[in-house]
This record gives structure tokens, sequence and C-alpha cells, in this order.
């Protein structure tokens, strides 16, 4: 072959070369971006949170002891009650009802009757007292038998007991003719009512004066200094709580926890509505503060609003993977995709707890190796990867 034919298929080959690598580089797969993450130690947690609220401890109901006229209560929220000294209030006797036209005309009728019956009863005594007279000269001269004197008597006996109540009808009907005076009470005095427990006036519950039955709660008394937390826990949840479990309170108002203890898990589930709509079985479960949160419970009354974890277990140096590099594989076990030289590489895990952020690796990975977080559909075992 000449020279110039050598040079003419040395340039097809090259050109052929070219348009060869051009076609493996264009069909070549790139590298996926994905977000990745460290398998670390360090402390973990695993808990139940849930809304909860604060209550004082000792809540006082001081309550109307009589039915009667209740004065203005004065004591506002927060000042402080002595027990069986400080006078909340006082109550007097019921004032009579106003009459009108009609209900004044109908007692003055019955007032008329009343009378003229208790002037028929006179006339009737006086009548058998002179019967009784006659009966006795008659006894005391042999021409009486004894029952007819017996039979006197007791016919005089009988008619002042007539009179006698002919008169208490007659005062009855005044009576209820009497009204008092305009903004007057009844004689008869009143009585303090006073709270048998020192704290703290939490909620006046009636305010204005007036008729209030026996029993009518007046204010709530209580120390917002010894509170405690209300958790309100799904009763699935609360059956894993035991007393004596640590709490963290948080969302209270300050930047650090406040920590509480399990007191009392409530026996007793009760039904309530969700803002979805659907019915849940609630259980309250009560927490006592520790006493390192006593000096900034301070700030915290009565109906506070917070967020509680009951801590169900937790360790300082536990072995921790992201949550969102966690999935399931086909054969439904814990799997992760490792960083392997610019490739992923798919690996099965044995996790233990897991919380909102870390899972529990107790075995599969080791400290500092780089695993994908959150992967999707294209990364699959052996791709490459590119960190982002």
């Amino acid at each position: 072959m000449s020279r110039q034919g050598i040079m003419r298929w040395r340039w097809v080959l090259a050109a052929a070369l070219l348009l060869a690598t051009g076609l493996a580089y264009s069909f070549w797969p790139e590298a996926v971006d994905v977000d990745t993450g460290a398998v670390t130690r360090g402390p973990m947690q695993v808990g139940i949170t849930d809304d909860g609220v604060t209550r004082v401890r000792e809540l006082y109901v001081v309550s109307a002891p009589v039915t009667g006229y209740l004065s203005r209560i004065e004591w506002d929220a927060g000042d402080e009650i002595v027990a069986n000294t400080t006078v909340i209030a006082r109550m007097s006797g019921v004032p009579s009802t106003p009459l009108d036209m009609r209900s004044r005309a109908e007692l003055g009728d019955a007032l008329a009757a009343a009378r003229a019956s208790e002037r028929g009863v006179a006339a009737s005594l006086e009548l058998a007292r002179a019967d009784l007279e006659r009966a006795e000269q008659l006894a005391s001269r042999g021409f009486l038998a004894k029952a007819q004197l017996e039979a006197a008597r007791a016919t005089a006996r009988s008619a002042e007991a007539d009179l006698q109540r002919a008169r208490a009808e007659v005062g009855r009907v005044q009576a209820a003719l009497t009204e008092p005076a305009a903004g007057t009470l009844p004689a008869g005095g009143s009585i303090a009512v006073r709270s048998p427990q020192s704290g703290v006036v939490l909620r006046r519950l009636s305010e204005s004066e007036g008729v209030v039955a026996m029993g009518t709660p007046l204010v709530e008394i209580g120390d917002p200094q010894k509170i405690e937390v209300v958790i309100d826990l799904l009763s699935r949840d609360a059956a894993r709580v035991q007393a004596g479990d640590a709490v963290e309170i948080t969302r209270w108002g300050g930047p650090i926890p406040l920590t509480g203890t399990v007191r009392r898990v409530e026996p007793f589930g009760r039904l309530k509505v969700s803002a979805l709509g659907i019915e849940e079985q609630r259980v309250d479960v009560i927490v006592d503060f520790r006493p390192d949160a006593a000096s900034r419970i301070s700030a915290l009354g009565h109906g506070y609003q917070v967020e509680g974890t009951v801590i169900l277990w937790e360790s300082v140096r536990a072995l921790r993977v992201p949550v969102g590099a966690l999935f399931r594989g086909a054969d439904g076990v814990w799997s992760v995709f490792v960083e392997d030289h610019g490739r992923a590489r798919q690996r099965a895990v044995r996790i233990g707890h897991i919380n909102d952020r870390f899972g529990e690796v107790l075995d599969g990975l080791d400290v500092s190796e780089t695993v994908i977080l959150n992967p999707g559909a294209m990364v699959e075992n052996g791709v490459r990867i590119r960190p982002r």
C-alpha cells in the first residue's frame, strides 16, 4: 500500500475512534446527586411527645355554705388568702319578692277572710267558755254527770286551739303583705365566707352580688408555686409509661427544657374527639417537676400550655444513623445505601430504637461511614453518586 493510502486510512480510523468515544461518553451514565450523612456516636433518646397543661397540685374551690344573698367579691386573681381569717365575701338572707297588683289584691282578700274566721272562732270560744261555766256550777251541786262536764271542757279547749290557728293565719297573711324597704334585707345578720386553706386567688367564679344557691363555686384558691403537669396521651402510648420515667418539658416559654418525673398514670381513659373528628381514648399522665427546675417554674401558673416528652429509653453513646437513610429492603429488612468510592452500595443493617432523628445501629455500620439520605428511585446498588 502506498504512503498516501496509509495516511488516508489513518484519518478514517481516527475519525471512527472519535465518533466511538463521543457515543460512549453520551451514553455513559451520569453520577446521581445525593445528600449524605454520617454514622456517629452520641446521646439518643426515645420518648412519647404530646401536649400538656400545668395545674396547681392542691386546688381548693370555695363554695357558698348556704343559699342566700352574696355580697360582691372584691378579691382579684393573685391576692393572698389566709386560711380561716380572710373574709372572701358575706352572705345574708334572701330578700322578699315584691308583690304585683294581682298578688296584693289576692292577699288582701285572704287577710279579710282570715280576720272574719278569727272573729267567728272567737265567738265560738266565748260561747264554749259560758257553757263550761254553767256545767261546772251544775256539776258542783250534783245535777250534771261527770262525762258531760268533761265534754264541755274539751269543747272549750278545742275552741281555744281554733282561735290560735285563726290568729296565726291572720299573722301569716299580714307578713306576706309586708314588703321590705328598697335596698334592705330582712333582719337576721350575715355570715362570713372564709377559705379553709391559705393560698392565692386563682380565679373568681362568681364576681357580682346576688342570690346564689348553696354549693355555688365562688373562688378557686391554690399555691402557684406548687404546680404539676398533666400530659394528655393516647391510651396505647400511656400503657408504655411507668411511674418514675423521666420527662422533658419544652415549649413552656423558656429556652432551656424543664425536667420532671412521672408520678402517676391515671387508670381511667376518657373519650376525646380530635380536631380532625377522630375519636381517641386519652389518659392523663401526672408529672412532678424535679428540684433543678424549681427556680424556673415561677413564670408558670395554673392552666399554662406546655409540651411534654416522656423518655422511655436513652443512651449517652449510642451508634446512630440518620433516620432519613433507613428504608426497608425487598425482604423487609432495614437497609441503607453506603458511599463506597463514589458508588452506592446497599447494605442490610440491624436497628434497635428509633426516634424522629436517628436510628440506633446494632449491627451493619461503623462510626464515620457515609450514608445516603432520602435515596430516590435513581439510586440503586452500584450506581455512581456525587454528594451535593
